[in-house]
């Protein structure tokens, strides 16, 4: 498929995903599993069901892999932030990721609470709600000016202005993307697998944000099993910094 088909796929399978979603009764545990709920279920049928169609090789947080012989395989997680969605608190997401040999290549991150989606082409700019994103995110340099996201909790003060601990970290990334906020630490230790970040990497890749691994790893990756520490900043400087503390810890 080309990149233009994948991402007009993602928006499909997104659209289709939230109105699964709002016919969703049971919003408690499925059972199955420790962390996992009855709609992420549901969700991930939704997803299944489309990229199987279309022949491709799947990496999902609630099926694992699934491969299809494909060069394109697609990493999902269906209802990023799926406690929220629970409790009703409106930060909770699709995320598609499309990577091919050379990494992420289409991505698309849909906050299913109120609509907001984020696209990206690898090479191609990233957009929020169909607008072309600006490049550098916020620019902010400082940490007593910015205002940090966080998964978890840090064990101490960084000197940040502000912090925002919301729990979707498709969601979080997403926002240092277009500079709602200016940086994300993840202060858990190796607890988010590539679902949790592959597409709002390449959305922030593509306006000139890097998300690295805390510990210098490497964040792509086809194993269900591996887990890292994401961060992001809108600027070397800010996240230079953020890395040093996330390391200390």
């Amino acid at each position: 498929m080309t990149p233009e088909a994948l991402a007009e796929l993602f928006r499909t399978i997104a659209d289709a995903v939230g109105a699964a979603l709002r016919d969703v009764e049971d919003w408690g545990p499925s059972g199955r599993r420790d962390g996992q709920y009855a709609a992420d279920l549901i969700a991930d049928a939704v997803v299944l069901e489309a990229l199987r169609a279309e022949g491709l090789s799947i990496l999902s947080e609630e099926s694992g892999l699934e491969e299809a012989g494909s060069p394109v395989m697609v990493i999902v997680d269906p209802l990023d932030g799926s406690t929220n969605a629970s409790r009703g608190l409106p930060w909770y997401a699709t995320s598609l990721c499309a990577i091919d040999a050379e990494g992420p290549l289409v991505a698309l991150v849909r906050n299913q609470a109120v609509g907001t989606t984020y696209e990206a082409i690898r090479g191609r700019g990233a957009s929020r709600d169909g607008l072309a994103l600006e490049s550098g995110g916020s620019g902010c340099r400082e940490i007593h000016e910015a205002i940090v996201g966080m998964s978890g909790l840090a064990p101490r003060h960084l000197g940040w202005a502000q912090f925002r601990a919301m729990h979707a970290s498709a969601l979080d990334l997403c926002a240092v993307a277009d500079g709602t906020l200016d940086g994300f630490v993840d202060c858990s230790h190796d607890a988010h697998g590539v679902w949790d970040y592959a597409g709002a990497m390449l959305v922030c890749r593509e306006v000139g944000i890097t998300v690295v691994d805390a510990f210098g790893r490497e964040l792509i990756g086809r194993d269900p099993e591996v887990r890292r520490t994401p961060l992001a900043a809108a600027t070397p400087d800010l996240q230079e910094f953020l890395v040093a503390s996330r390391r200390s810890w």
